[in-house]
């Protein structure tokens, strides 16, 4: 992800600190509660705009549950259609949080193990000398002295894994153990599958499965790249098929279902996707080298604030789209971000494993915690 000047964020900043300590900036806010959303939703408008985002989606989940969402701009700059909760994006990089679900949900089963290197999977593509915990986690290989290193790159590798714990295509694995399995109705595998001539193997997807993934491609938020100036201009992108680090197509609404089948203070079945230990893993650090901690878990990132945890992820398509999610485990809540712009990733260098360099993300936490 390249450096982005921050110069144009110094009026965000300033809204940021009367958000969230008000004008005296003495006195920190009371702990995240209802009150508090009227607050957010003008501070993210107000963000959005000064960072040139066109469209954004937002909602905030309590123990599972939506108690907040908001469309903001527009999803067609040019037709002035209006953002909604229900406006489908491209996640980027928060795809991988599927993933290790998936993998994660192959080790529950003891098809996978964390630690035993890919070779005796003998599978083509995939580093042999690495194990599911070290890719999951973006452990560099040895010699690096560093615990983490962001490799998207690295993590695609996953694809292939998954395909030999479930003999069937990625993407059909995503769609019924994921996108069906929790009624994510406006999530897609891949934004290819808007092409009615793409080559898919016989019998991947129902046809009326096919046509209803067309149909919600048609409503797929406009990708705009956004200039220094904060002006956007139309920057169709060509699909991409789904694969473990990128490709996913989904809402915050659905985002939010995908949230509270792992939330362990859901009022939901929190067994439905991965048991309660093996969440507990994903959601730590995966380990240290040199006295250094890894700000990432299985799939995850993970740090401190203010001496709460905090699991977050991001995604990052340049020129095209951004997202951001957010959740604090001690106070169940989640906070989801969806844009069609970059600007949620693109100026914070997220790739770095600090959640904290993001404004959107600060002010939510400054709120929250």
């Amino acid at each position: 992800m390249p450096a982005f000047p921050r110069t144009r964020f110094a009026l965000i900043a300033g809204i940021l600190l009367l958000a969230v300590t008000g004008t005296s900036g003495q006195q920190a806010p009371p702990p995240f509660n209802p009150s508090g959303l009227p607050v957010l939703e003008t501070y993210l408008e107000a963000l959005r705009q000064q960072s040139g985002i066109p469209g954004m989606s937002a909602t905030v989940l309590r123990d599972g549950v939506p108690v907040w969402e908001k469309g903001f701009g527009f999803q067609n700059v040019a037709t002035r259609l209006r953002a909604t909760p229900d406006t489908p994006y491209l996640v980027g990089d928060m795809s991988g949080t599927l993933a290790a679900v998936l993998l994660l949900q192959c080790v529950e089963q003891r098809r996978l193990t964390l630690d035993e290197p890919f070779r005796r999977l003998a599978i083509g593509g995939v580093e042999p000398d690495a194990t599911l915990r070290q890719i999951l986690s973006h452990t560099p290989p040895e010699p690096a002295k560093e615990p983490f290193v962001y490799s998207p790159e690295r993590y695609v590798e996953l694809t292939p894994v998954m395909e030999w714990c479930a003999p069937q295509p990625y993407r059909k694995s995503v769609a019924h153990r994921i996108l069906n399995r929790l009624g994510m109705t406006d999530s897609v595998p891949g934004t290819d599958l808007a092409d009615p001539n793409l080559p898919l193997p016989e019998g991947l997807f129902a046809p009326e499965d096919l046509d209803h993934y067309r149909q919600v491609l048609t409503r797929l938020a406009v990708p705009y790249k956004v200039d220094g100036k904060g002006r956007a201009e139309r920057n169709d992108l060509p699909g991409v098929p789904i694969d473990a680090a990128g490709g996913l197509v989904s809402t915050v609404r659905d985002l939010a279902r995908l949230d509270a089948a792992l939330d362990a203070n859901a009022t939901i079945d929190t067994s439905v996707l991965l048991q309660p230990e093996t969440l507990a893993a994903a959601w730590n650090p995966a380990g240290e080298r040199g006295g250094v901690t890894s700000p990432m878990g299985l799939g995850w990132f993970v740090q401190s604030y203010k001496g709460e945890k905090i699991v977050w992820h991001f995604g990052y398509v340049l020129n095209g789209y951004s997202s951001l999610i957010v959740k604090v485990p001690a106070r169940g809540l989640t906070f989801i971000l969806l844009a069609n712009g970059d600007g949620l990733s693109a100026p914070f260098q997220l790739q770095s494993g600090d959640v904290t360099r993001s404004l959107f993300a600060t002010l939510f936490l400054r709120l929250a915690v």
